[in-house]
């Protein structure tokens, strides 16, 4: 039995399943946020449920309004918005739906009173949010969450200010035009408030890191590598464990290259020395 004939097709069996597990469990979500900071871990995890929001910090209504003279900002938190009651009325929403869906196919809609209805601008969409920390000398204050979308004539955003309130959930009351098509408001939630874990310079550390990386990856190549062996090449038992000879064979090539270091470093041994035998004359 040999190695070299299966390897190559084992590795891309790894690769493929590796793939697959990359696509159904995604490493970080669009409203999480952490970083380390003197040893403390701290966490940001606006979507999870609480008590009193199961939710989290998105609204049960499906979206915020906020409401300044003749404009009118619609937007969500961490996803799309949903619209049971009062949707927007606008005379265009090619980008956010269409005229019969307006609103439902991005995360922020601006509209403004124009002749007696509203012209609506996308200024959100869920793929372009990015969550970051509001404070960096004062990480308890909260987060900003910003979300953008590219119109045909200028680049639009809204960046929320979300402050840590333990105590309840609160606005937002209020509306910031910063630029032609950037928008800032400010509401207070507990979701903002940061989850801290102390880590004192305990912990894997790279080392650790990888050593665990090897044994996964090692875990993955045997799993791989006897399944493929027992379902496509009909191989049962202890011999669907690929490269069985070498395995076996690795404590006793194992304790062979040991003992020839130990005799490396101890050099002759003393009965190997030079020895003398009694002369009579």
């Amino acid at each position: 039995m040999t190695m070299g004939n299966e390897s190559p097709r084992l590795l891309l069996l790894v690769i493929f399943l590796l793939a697959i597990q990359l696509r159904v469990n995604p490493v970080v979500g669009i409203c999480e946020h952490s970083f380390i900071d003197r040893h403390k871990l701290y966490n940001f995890t606006l979507a999870s449920p609480l008590p009193s929001f199961p939710h989290g910090v998105l609204s049960e209504d499906g979206f915020y309004k906020v409401t300044v003279n003749e404009t009118v900002l619609w937007f969500q938190l961490c996803g799309r918005m949903v619209f049971n009651h009062d949707p927007p009325g606008c005379a265009e929403c090619s980008d956010c739906g269409g005229p019969s869906r307006c609103g439902m196919e991005c995360s922020a809609l601006v509209a403004k009173s124009a002749g007696g209805y509203h012209v609506c601008t996308t200024i959100g969409q869920v793929s372009s949010t990015d969550v970051s920390i509001l404070d960096k000398l004062n990480p308890f204050k909260g987060v900003i969450v910003r979300m953008s979308s590219s119109g045909k004539e200028h680049n639009c955003s809204l960046s929320v200010s979300i402050l840590c309130d333990s105590t309840g959930a609160q606005g937002p009351d209020s509306m910031e035009k910063l630029g032609t098509c950037e928008y800032a408001t400010t509401l207070r939630h507990p979701s903002a408030c940061a989850t801290i874990i102390s880590i004192h310079g305990k912990g894997f550390g790279w080392f650790g890191t990888l050593l665990i990386l090897i044994i996964c990856l090692f875990g993955a190549y045997m799993l791989a590598g006897t399944v493929y062996r027992y379902v496509f090449l009909g191989v049962h038992g202890i011999e669907a464990v690929p490269n069985l000879d070498f395995w076996v064979s690795l404590p006793h090539r194992t304790q062979m290259y040991l003992s020839s270091l130990v005799r490396q470093f101890r050099g002759p041994s003393a009965s190997q020395g030079g020895s003398y035998s009694q002369v009579h004359f």
